[in-house]
C-alpha cells in the first residue's frame, strides 16, 4: 500500500464517537455504517463536507462530531467513492489500515439541510434494498 500522493492535510473524520486528542481511530472495531460489521479500514477525508456527511450518517446515540486526524501509516483513495461514484476523488476520501490519530475536534461546523440529509438517507435506503453495503 502506498500513500495517496495528491493528499495534503488537514484530514477529517466524522463520527458520533466521543474521542480526545491522542486517541486512535483504527480498523477492527464496529463500523459507523450499515450493519456495523467489523471495519477493515479507517476512513477519513481532506474535505470538511465529506466528514460532515460521515458524522450525519453515522449510527449511534452520541452527538455528531468532526475530528481532525493524522494518518499513522500508508493510505489510499477510498474506492467506494473514487472508483464508482466520483472519478478523480473530488471528495478527497481516503482509507487506511493504519490507525488515525485524533489531533483535535472541529468545534463549529454547519450540517447539511434537512432536505439534503433526507435525500441522502433515502438514497442509502434504496441501495440497502438492492443489497449494496457501501462500507466494507
Amino acid at each position: 500500500m502506498t500513500y495517496a500522493a495528491h493528499a495534503t492535510p488537514p484530514f477529517y473524520h466524522g463520527t458520533r464517537a466521543d474521542l480526545r486528542p491522542g486517541d486512535l481511530i483504527a480498523p477492527g472495531f464496529a463500523s459507523n455504517y450499515g450493519q456495523r460489521n467489523q471495519a477493515s479500514w479507517a476512513y477519513f477525508s481532506g474535505t470538511l463536507d465529506a466528514a460532515i456527511w460521515g458524522a450525519e450518517l453515522a449510527q449511534g446515540e452520541g452527538r455528531e462530531r468532526i475530528y481532525i486526524v493524522e494518518p499513522s501509516g500508508a493510505f489510499v483513495d477510498d474506492p467506494n467513492l473514487t472508483d464508482q461514484k466520483f472519478p478523480g476523488n473530488p471528495t478527497q476520501s481516503y482509507r487506511s489500515q493504519a490507525p488515525l490519530r485524533v489531533l483535535g475536534e472541529v468545534a463549529e461546523w454547519q450540517g447539511h439541510s434537512p432536505e439534503q440529509l433526507r435525500h441522502m438517507k433515502d438514497h442509502l435506503a434504496r441501495l440497502k434494498e438492492q443489497g449494496v453495503e457501501a462500507i466494507d
